[in-house]
């Protein structure tokens, strides 16, 4: 999103992503995404502020490679069970 005015525009996507990573224990991708401004994730983002540095390193020394990306349905459900 560099260089892009992306204020809004991924809040609601990333809310899918988290949700789904806390209902299958993988670290939370959306710790990576931060604010131009802040530095830090969203604020609606379900992440404890005192450890976000620590969430970041788990995104970075997970294998991903290992995860099957999920559906769109299972996106959807992560997302409405929160």
């Amino acid at each position: 999103m560099y260089g892009k005015d992306a204020a809004g525009v991924l809040d609601q996507i990333l809310g899918y992503i988290v949700w789904y990573c806390c209902d299958n224990k993988l670290p939370r991708l959306t710790a990576i995404v931060v604010g131009k401004g802040r530095g830090t994730p969203g604020l609606g983002m379900p992440l404890d502020p005192n450890r976000v540095d620590a969430e970041r390193e788990k995104v970075y020394q997970y294998d991903w490679y290992d995860v099957y990306p999920p559906t769109k349905e299972e996106l959807k459900a992560a997302f409405d069970n929160h």
